[in-house]
Parts: C-alpha cells; structure tokens; sequence
C-alpha cells in the first residue's frame, strides 16, 4: 500500500496546482511500482477522496479543489491507456454520476477499472435526463447500472429513476448499484432508494459487480393491477436533506 508520506508528496503539488511536479511524481512511481492498477489504488483515488474531504471541510477553497480535481483527471487519462486489459467477459455496464467534475472522476476512474476487467463499458458522465438513461438501459440491456456520486439533492431524483426503471421493466435482470457520494456517508441510504448494490469505490463495485447474481423480476399475474405502495418517508432521505440544508447555511 502507498504510505502516508506519497500521498502527501502528491496532493502538496496538487493543491498548489503544479501540473508538472504532479506528472513528475505519478510517472515516477509507474516506472518504480510497474503496476498501473496500483496507481489508481493507492494515490489517485485516495487524493480524490481527500480533495473532497478538505473541500467539504472548508480546509480548501472552490479554486484548490477545482485545480487539484482538473490535475487527478488529467492524469487519470494518462495513465489509463496504461492500464491493461483483460478479455472480454461479455457483461456490459452503464455509468452516470451528479454533474460535477469530482464526480465526473471518480465516476472515470470506476468506468476505466471495469473496463480494465474484461466490462463492455458505457460511461454516460453527468448531466444526463432519467429518461435518455432509461432509453438506453433498454437499448443495451447491461447487467448493472451504476449510479456514482450522488450529492444531497439528488437523492429523491435517484430513487425516482430505479422506480422508474423497475416500473417499465425493460431490463428486469439488471442490478442497479450506488457508490460515492452522499451514499458514503449516510449508512444505509442505498436500501431506501431501492438500489440492489452498494459499494464504496470502484475496488469494491467490481468483485461486487460479478458475484451478483442476475435480479430476479417480481411475477406478477396477468391483468393483475400493481399494488399501490403506501408512501413513507425513509429516514436517511431525511438525512440527506440535512446536510443538505447544512452545506446551504455554511
């Protein structure tokens, strides 16, 4: 594992926006290390972790954040085309994330490490409508659809998009899995929004992604109606609107 002290060396240049000394380093440690996964690994998910934490903290300013998430980004792209890929396994995935550039990538760098496993990967990005993902949910037909880095806002538009998707059904066998953002740190918030997968990083959603089994559609009978579910508000989407409303009074 990369000590304390590297991710140090890293984010000093990365929050002062020093593009150069941040290549310096990251080429550095792929020629030492030769095992580009571990870069993604050990430095440049773990900066990106700690952009977000310090920004959230109030420690770094929107310009710090904007720099040193610009810098991680670029240089995520570069040493993706290092990144060796295995066959293909013949499963597909679908990626979107809030629109933001740190969500953008951590949502990346998710989508670069599945493909990097043998996944036909579909990265949407953010900003995209819950219709037009719905559209092409049912275009391709991908075994899981991943929703990363969703903020306070989101939530409600997030559980409304799988009820949605679970409503038309035209991918029933599909699971749907969240990571990052508010789902990180509100425990269990996932389960409200009706997802079948959780994860906390792209580490965690890949092995978690091919162990699950396909989802199992409910029958229901012929002509039968659909039930009526009777509304009740979860409480972690109450915790969501909290911090939201934090994050609005800071």
């Amino acid at each position: 594992m990369a000590t304390l002290s590297l991710l140090n060396d890293y984010m000093t240049p990365l929050l002062a926006g020093n593009r150069l000394a941040c290549r310096q380093l990251v080429q550095d440690r792929m020629k030492r290390w030769g095992d580009t996964m571990r870069l993604y690994r050990d430095l440049l998910w773990p900066a990106m972790e700690q952009v977000d934490r310090m920004y959230r903290e109030d420690r770094i300013n929107a310009a710090s954040e904007h720099m040193a998430t610009r810098i991680n980004r670029a240089i995520a792209d570069q040493v993706q085309a290092k990144l060796k890929a295995a066959a293909a396994i013949g499963k597909k995935i679908i990626i979107c994330c809030a629109d933001g550039e740190s969500e953008e990538l951590g949502a990346q760098m998710t989508a670069d490490l599945f493909e990097s496993k043998g996944w036909e990967v579909y990265f949407l990005g953010g900003g995209v409508p819950a219709d037009e993902i719905l559209s092409i949910v049912g275009q391709l037909r991908p075994e899981v659809l991943l929703i990363y880095g969703t903020e306070p806002t989101g939530v409600p538009m997030v559980r409304n998009l799988i009820d949605t998707i679970r409503t038309v059904d035209s991918n029933p066998t599909m699971n749907i899995m969240v990571s990052g953002g508010v789902f990180n740190r509100a425990d269990g918030l996932w389960k409200e929004v009706h997802a079948d997968l959780f994860a906390n990083t792209a580490q965690e959603a890949i092995p978690l992604a091919e162990a699950a089994e396909p989802r199992k559609a409910e029958p229901r009978p012929i002509g039968a109606p659909k039930k009526r579910r009777r509304r009740r508000r979860p409480p972690l989407l109450t915790a969501a609107e909290q911090e939201l409303q934090q994050q609005q009074q800071q």
